[in-house]
């Protein structure tokens, strides 16, 4: 299996890249409101005594370190959610024991990955035979500072198999463990294309919103098209 100690480190270099995000799932305001971890210990616990959803719109804060959240950023809620709304299910690089931020080099690139994870797991909904979903489109802007590269790993390593995800689980287990910031490495779902594993949203400096997207689901995800912002 892939080692951290494989892998190349990557300069401080900005990118931009982008990301999709079911429309289903509000931005969290309270992210958004306060320029650093004080000012959200105090609102948090001021809100928690009135709103009793709170929790279910932040999230499992515990989770995530205060420190590693980017306070005072445009879109904080956006970098942060991935960590506080943890699939259990995991994904290529966890296990659902802990969030990831995955973003991608190219929105074509963002939709060929989100397209496939829909499409397999609406394929196990018995009986739907139409749907349509409806996702944001955004864009990140973030430094590559600290992470690792693992472009030069094949596409026949068990790292980039389209299925079974243990060689990234056990990857990822490392990275964080070790309190690498993230990794690059090859979109499995867009050849030739490239893709973002965030174990931390901190390297995050701006992430918003662009276009809606709509994937229209006919016993597959049958189309994508871009459309009018709702």
């Amino acid at each position: 299996m892939v080692s951290p100690s494989q892998l190349p480190r990557l300069a401080d270099v900005e990118q931009q890249a982008y990301r999709l995000v079911n429309s289903k799932f509000p931005p969290i305001a309270l992210f958004d409101d306060v320029a650093d971890a004080d000012e959200f210990e105090t609102l948090y616990q001021l809100q928690a005594l009135t709103n009793p959803r709170l929790r279910n719109e932040t999230g499992h804060l515990e989770l995530i370190a205060r420190a590693e959240i980017p306070f005072g950023i445009p879109g904080c809620s956006y970098a942060t959610a991935p960590f506080t709304h943890v699939n259990p299910a995991g994904s290529r690089f966890s296990d659902g024991s802990f969030g990831v931020l995955y973003l991608a080099s190219t929105m074509d690139t963002a939709l060929a990955e989100v397209r496939h994870h829909q499409d397999l797991y609406w394929s196990k909904v018995v009986g739907l035979s139409y749907e349509r979903f409806v996702f944001r489109g955004l864009s990140c802007h973030f430094s590559e500072a600290g992470m690792l590269d693992a472009m030069s790993i094949p596409m026949t390593d068990p790292l980039y198999d389209p299925d079974d995800y243990s060689s990234g689980h056990h990857l990822g287990q490392l990275l964080r463990k070790g309190r690498t910031p993230g990794l690059r490495y090859h979109s499995v779902r867009k050849a030739g294309q490239h893709c973002w594993a965030l174990m931390t949203p901190k390297p995050v400096t701006s992430i918003i919103q662009t276009e809606h997207y709509e994937m229209v689901w006919n016993g597959r995800i049958s189309s994508v098209s871009s459309i009018t912002a709702i």
